[in-house]
């Protein structure tokens, strides 16, 4: 599964999250670091990456563009990398599932 975090997250979060989600990446190491959130939203759509963000934007592509590609928004996120490890981590199993899912 490939997940694209944004750069509202901390670059260490790929590393922590490597051997849980193969094909985690960052917008920084992606070569994304300073494009809109629009051509991110293409690119992660394009790439059939999973995008993790705390930017609201994103959701609103969601719901107005539909996926791809799909989002998963850590709402009102002011908290310390290693909380968002922990909710990743902690939801992994989901995180799968949801992926793949053409309901969604």
């Amino acid at each position: 599964m490939k997940i694209l975090l944004d750069e509202n997250l901390s670059l260490k979060l790929a590393a922590r999250l490597a051997a849980l989600f193969p094909g985690i990446t960052d917008v920084a190491l992606a070569g994304l670091e300073t494009t809109p959130d629009q051509e991110i939203w293409e690119f992660a759509g394009r790439q059939g990456f999973l995008l993790v963000t705390a930017d609201a934007d994103f959701c609103q592509f969601a719901a107005t563009l539909g996926p791809p590609p799909k989002v998963i928004w850590l709402r009102r996120w002011r908290h310390p990398t290693r909380d968002a490890e922990a909710v990743l981590r902690r939801n992994a199993v989901r995180i799968t599932e949801f992926a793949p899912d053409p309901g969604c």
